[in-house]
């Protein structure tokens, strides 16, 4: 298989596809382009853990580079901003499907 085939870079998890099924974690190996939003939303149950690989990308007002490590805890709002051509691994505690509100 090849990365586009998982649905937006997410690799592992409770969903379909997966590489396996994890009610533990995702993952992702994601790549966004110079522009890409994402709008304000949070999660009631898991923690997200985002790992800039490439670029920098703006989260939780602040500007991140490759090597940051950015945490976000439940209920904590958060919008993403592309600021340069960018991958990023997210990680996600628990998988939880749906567990995304705007």
């Amino acid at each position: 298989m090849k990365l586009q085939e998982y649905k937006k870079g997410w690799l592992v998890g409770d969903f379909d596809p997966a590489l396996f099924k994890s009610k533990e974690v995702e993952i992702g190996l994601k790549e966004y382009t110079k522009g890409i939003r994402e709008e304000k939303h949070h999660h009631k149950i898991a923690t997200e853990y985002t790992i800039v690989i490439t670029g920098k990308v703006k989260m939780l007002n602040q500007i991140f580079v490759p090597g940051d490590i950015v945490k976000i805890e439940p209920n904590v709002e958060n919008e993403f901003e592309c600021l340069e051509d960018a991958k990023v691994l997210v990680i996600k505690t628990p998988s939880v499907p749906n567990d995304k509100y705007c």
